[in-house]
């Protein structure tokens, strides 16, 4: 029986996937479970909403009374332009080139499993960073319980392969089943790329929007080829990527030569349409060296939110200085935003 969900419902769906918090999740599916059409084509999705609402109930909550928190916290606060998670097999590199990009005190060794916990690390590119999260390999024999909730707040995701590696397709292949067990999927296609939609391993087949799993997490992925140092033919990558069935954007990259780390920043900017916007007082010159970051579509009022939620809740108008407008130009709490762009905020 098909679902017939309603636009109501797609709102709200689409209000969750965009949420930043598990507070934010938990009122969006609250609004989820107020709007779904009830009835037997429904039941399934309205027991697994339920079942979420239940879960982040209890994590908000805390602990009962008489216990306490043990243990690492899986789920890191996403900081920067996006939060990205670095994946891949046991010895792919990750952690070295978690290191070579971040700066990081990772662990890095020549065994598997150096990686025991979620490691955060700030790749800079220009004026922003990237909040980069070297998480655990993932085998076909093993991938930690937590990696839901770890990859939650993620933006993008960098999957790791060692081209030196002969059981290199195999490897990413099994990590893309495991993920795909966990209803995550690692997609091709990126907001700022035009490229032609495939399906890759574990990934999203086609399906109209109203069909798709609102639970299932969604990351688009650069195919980080590692090692490239240790592969004489310089074709490897392309015939890494036609054996592997998947059309994920590609960079060849070596943490001993230095090969390609330069270009990830620039394809994760490109990539996730970030867009920086800077702001100024009146009478001063605006701040250029400590830009607000927003994607492509983004409001005045949205950068408003981040600068802080009273400004955002008295904001009459704001002006602007960049892409589309005069210097100085008046413009309303619903004006879009283009990298670059200056604006002055002001309040009733």
């Amino acid at each position: 029986m098909p679902a017939n969900l309603s636009p109501e419902y797609k709102k709200a769906e689409q209000a969750f996937r965009e949420a930043s918090d598990d507070r934010d999740r938990l009122l969006r599916l609250r609004d989820m479970l107020r709007t779904i059409p009830k009835h037997k084509g429904t039941e399934h999705l309205q027991a697994d909403i339920k079942s979420r609402i239940k879960q982040l109930t209890e994590e908000l909550a805390g602990p009962k009374k008489g216990a306490a928190r043990t243990g690492p916290v899986h789920t890191l606060r996403p900081e920067g332009a996006a939060q990205v998670a670095l994946l891949g097999p046991p010895n792919a590199g990750k952690s070295s080139l978690h290191v070579k990009l971040t700066g990081s005190r990772a662990d890095v060794g020549p065994y598997p499993y150096t990686t025991h916990e979620p490691m955060p690390g700030m790749l800079p590119y220009q004026d922003v960073s990237f909040q980069l999260v070297d998480l655990p390999p993932i085998s076909e024999d093993y991938m930690e319980g937590w990696f839901v909730n770890a990859l939650q707040p993620a933006d993008a995701a960098l999957l790791v392969a060692d081209i030196s590696a002969p059981e290199c397709i195999d490897q990413l292949e099994a990590v893309g089943v495991r993920l795909d067990e966990k209803r995550i999927s690692l997609i091709e296609d990126w907001p700022g790329l035009i490229r032609e939609a495939t399906v890759a391993p574990g990934g999203l087949a086609a399906a109209p929007d109203d069909e798709l799993d609102p639970f299932r997490i969604r990351l688009p992925t650069l195919l980080v080829v590692n090692k490239i140092d240790l592969a004489p033919d310089p074709e490897e990558v392309a015939v890494l990527q036609e054996l592997l069935d998947a059309n994920y954007p590609a960079v060849a990259a070596s943490t001993v030569s230095g090969q390609g780390l330069e270009d990830i920043g620039e394809f994760l900017f490109r990539g996730l349409e970030i867009v920086r916007v800077y702001t100024k007082t009146p009478g001063h010159p605006p701040e250029m060296d400590r830009p607000f970051t927003v994607r492509r579509g983004a409001t005045v009022m949205d950068v408003a939110r981040l600068v802080h939620k009273d400004i955002a809740g008295s904001l009459k108008y704001a002006r602007a200085w960049g892409t589309g407008v005069f210097d100085g130009q008046q413009i309303g709490p619903e004006h879009p935003l283009s990298d670059a762009d200056v604006v002055e905020l002001h309040m009733r």
